[in-house]
C-alpha cells in the first residue's frame, strides 16, 4: 500500500495510490475523493452468501463494526483515494505479519488486501465490563500494513513482565495480541469516588496504542450545554 498522510495533523487524511487493479480496504463511508479507481461494497465478513451476510450482521452486533467494507480497486496505474477518518486525531500505520493486533471499536481505517482480521471472543467479565468490543473484538491476521485512527494524539506504550500498565477503556485503540489484560475497577465504589470506570490491565510483553483525547467525555461535556425540551420553554 503507497500512500501518504496529508493535512495538520489534527484533522489529516490518507491518499493512497493504486496501481491497475491493486486492492485496498477501507472503513465504509471513508472516501473523501478518488481518480482511476472503483469502490465495492462487500459483507464484512470472509464467508459468502447467506453464511457472509448472516456473519457480517453478527459482527456488527456484537463489535459495533460496520456491516460493509468497501473495497478500492484501481482502473488504471493512476490511480488515487483519499479516505479521512469521520473523527478528528492522528492516523498511524502499523506493519503486521510477525506481530498481530486487536482493535477497538472504530480504530480501523484501511489495510493492504493481504491483511484481514477475525472476530475473536473474550471472556464475559471482559466483555460486560469493558469498552473493547463487548462480546467480541478485532484481531489483525496476514501480512501487511494497517492504517488505524485515534481521537487526539496516538501514543505508544509499553508493557513488560515487571511493568503492567493500567488504561481507562476509552483510550485504548490497539494493542498487541499476545497481550493478556483484564478488565478492573479503577478505585474505590466502581470509580464514583475518583470518576474513573473500569480500566483494562495490560500484562506481559508488547505495546499498547492509546488515543489522547476520550470522545465520550466529549460527548457528555457537549451535552451540558444542549437545551433540553424542559428547560427550553
Amino acid at each position: 500500500m503507497r500512500y501518504n498522510i496529508l493535512g495538520d495533523s489534527d484533522c489529516p487524511l490518507v491518499n493512497i495510490e493504486l496501481f491497475k487493479g491493486e486492492k485496498v480496504k477501507i472503513e465504509s463511508g471513508a472516501m473523501a475523493y478518488m481518480s482511476n479507481v472503483t469502490l465495492n461494497g462487500k459483507m464484512n465478513s470472509s464467508r459468502s452468501g447467506l453464511m457472509g451476510f448472516i456473519s457480517a450482521i453478527g459482527r456488527s452486533m456484537v463489535s459495533g463494526e460496520n456491516i460493509f467494507i468497501t473495497e478500492a480497486i484501481g482502473l488504471n496505474d493512476d490511480g488515487i483515494i483519499g479516505i479521512a477518518p469521520s473523527i478528528p486525531g492522528k492516523i498511524k500505520a502499523f506493519e503486521v505479519g510477525s506481530r498481530q493486533y486487536c482493535l477497538n471499536n472504530g480504530a480501523f481505517l484501511a489495510c493492504d488486501e493481504s491483511v484481514d482480521y477475525n472476530i475473536i471472543s473474550q471472556d464475559i467479565s471482559k466483555a460486560l465490563l469493558g469498552g473493547t468490543g463487548g462480546l467480541f473484538i478485532m484481531e489483525t491476521s496476514g501480512t501487511g500494513e494497517v492504517l488505524v485512527n485515534a481521537f487526539g494524539d496516538l501514543l505508544e506504550l509499553e508493557v513488560s513482565p515487571n511493568r503492567p500498565i493500567i488504561i481507562d477503556n476509552e483510550h485504548v485503540v490497539a494493542w498487541d495480541s499476545n497481550l493478556d489484560y483484564q478488565i478492573e475497577v479503577a478505585s474505590g465504589y466502581f470509580g464514583f469516588t475518583t470518576g474513573e470506570g473500569f480500566v483494562n490491565k495490560f500484562s506481559g510483553h508488547g505495546k499498547v496504542l492509546i488515543q489522547t483525547r476520550n470522545i465520550h467525555s466529549l460527548a457528555e461535556e457537549i451535552r451540558r450545554f444542549i437545551p433540553t425540551q424542559s428547560n427550553s420553554k
